[in-house]
């Protein structure tokens, strides 16, 4: 089977992208994510097949795009792609809770630890929203990307002020901005 790579700026850092042979985004990595890809020698760099992922992603971190639509292909157990599926419905700007995406995906309460880590194994970053998921108190748990980045990502979607407006990834930092306390406890109160 054959995989294709390629790397693209963004404000967020530079992105890893994975495609299968028929196109699809298999994943989406940013630098330091734990359990994100690493090229490997026997995939091909071919930026062919992420034409489209690369101009809706560059139209998502200038603001101008609020749902994604590209073909995805994500492969886990028949629980943790429920889960991912679960996370397409999350909408633009808002932010869930663990519990509730449990809810959405008929398990029980008792699940909400296993839905945490159907979320943290999500190899889709950014297009399949994970970010916007928060613990039932409102804190800013866990975030495979890092905490910084979840941070960013929720404050670019609510257009706060107290971040500049990022600019396409032709022009993308290699990190994060930092996020001040207060701004972090505005962000708790998404809900």
């Amino acid at each position: 089977m054959n995989t294709y790579w390629t790397h693209l700026d963004s404000p967020v850092g530079r992105l890893l992208l994975t495609a299968d042979a028929s196109g699809a985004l298999t994943s989406l990595s940013v630098p330091g994510q734990k359990g994100g890809r690493t090229v490997r020698d026997d995939w091909r760099a071919d930026a062919g097949p992420f034409r489209e992922a690369a101009e809706q992603l560059a139209a998502y971190f200038a603001g101008d795009l609020k749902e994604f639509d590209l073909p995805l292909r994500a492969h886990g157990t028949a629980f943790r792609e429920r889960v991912w599926e679960a996370l397409d419905t999350i909408p633009y700007g808002t932010t869930t809770t663990y519990g509730e995406i449990a809810a959405r995906i008929g398990a029980s309460r008792a699940a909400v630890r296993a839905v945490g880590g159907a979320i943290g194994a999500n190899p889709l970053l950014i297009v399949r929203p994970c970010h916007r998921v928060i613990g039932a108190t409102g804190a800013l748990t866990g975030y495979a990307g890092g905490l910084d980045r979840k941070v960013w990502l929720l404050t670019m979607e609510r257009g706060k002020s107290a971040i500049t407006a990022p600019a396409p990834p032709s022009g993308a930092a290699t990190s994060p901005p930092a996020t001040s306390a207060a701004l972090q406890q505005e962000i708790i109160g998404f809900g």
